[in-house]
């Protein structure tokens, strides 16, 4: 029996985490128990302490790992000792001594709208496949929000247009349905129309590559990537840096925070206020320009 094996499994098929999620916990796994060994020669779960844990994210700190890292990698074990809890393979778990570094606050990157609306009216893409289907990856990311994952799982069905509707399977196979405008509509559908002309096509996913595969993910980044490279110096330039600007873009002009948290599919308020933040700097940056006293 391999508890790791087991747990790693336990989080595919019945917590359904997302592909990317899974990795992290294993790999954090990995290197903790790597440690263990080669430290404190202990390979048993049942044997650490959290004296030990202590030890390891202490060299990840001396090493540089960032707090935001360290409390990824802590969020790891401390699933993996509750799993083993929960399979009555320990019979307590050391990560209830165990302290989170507190996170810097950072603030969502966002592109502002001036340089958004040059991508769309003054950057040309290329009149092919190619550059039809880049233009779509561009324009879904910023007027839905959605997750790169996301992008990529997004199939023809999930498409209605009769609704003008875009069915996203979220984190933890969470549904939610987003509007979407008639011009993204339209490009949706003449984008379909060019995807059945291609050869090979073995998959029933919206977005493919020419030769009828679907989109990886570093396609998908480095499409991102070189498109708001023409626009923005921000030093990210990511397809996340989309979702951040889907989402400040909408607060910024007035929308509800309930609906901006539904429309990202968050699970909970916390995480989408934190975009509220910018909104409030821009408020200042307008009270201290306009205000005598400011």
């Amino acid at each position: 029996m391999d508890p790791i094996s087991d747990f790693i499994a336990y989080l595919q098929h019945e917590k359904r985490y997302s592909i990317h999620t899974v990795q992290a916990y294993e790999s954090d796994l990995e290197q903790f128990f790597l440690f263990l060994q080669s430290t404190f020669e202990v390979s048993d779960p049942a044997k650490v302490n959290h004296a030990q844990i202590r030890s390891w994210l202490a060299g990840l700190k001396e090493s540089g790992v960032s707090a935001r890292s360290m409390n990824r990698k802590i969020s790891s074990l401390k699933s993996f000792f509750k799993y083993l809890l929960k399979m009555k393979i320990v019979d307590a778990t050391p990560m209830s001594k165990v302290i989170s570094p507190k996170n810097s606050k950072r603030l969502p990157v966002f592109v502002n709208e001036t340089n958004m609306d040059v991508l769309f009216t003054q950057v040309e893409f290329p009149d092919d496949y190619q550059g039809h289907t880049e233009r779509l990856i561009l324009e879904l990311l910023y007027q839905t929000g959605m997750r790169r994952a996301e992008l990529l799982n997004l199939k023809l069905q999930d498409i209605d247009y009769s609704l003008r509707s875009i069915k996203v399977l979220g984190k933890g196979n969470k549904e939610r349905i987003i509007p979407m405008a008639v011009e993204l509509a339209q490009l949706i559908e003449t984008y379909a129309i060019l995807r059945n002309q291609q050869d090979n096509i073995q998959t029933d996913h919206l977005l493919l590559l020419p030769d009828g595969k679907p989109l990886y993910p570093k396609y998908v980044y480095l499409t991102v990537k070189k498109y708001l490279s023409q626009t923005t110096t921000l030093d990210k330039r990511s397809p996340h840096v989309l979702r951040h600007t889907f989402a400040t873009h909408l607060l910024n002009k007035g929308a509800d925070l309930n609906a901006v948290k539904e429309l990202l599919g968050h699970a909970n308020l916390t995480a989408t206020q934190v975009y509220t933040h910018n909104t409030i700097e821009k408020l200042k940056d307008i009270h201290k320009k306009a205000h005598p006293k400011a």
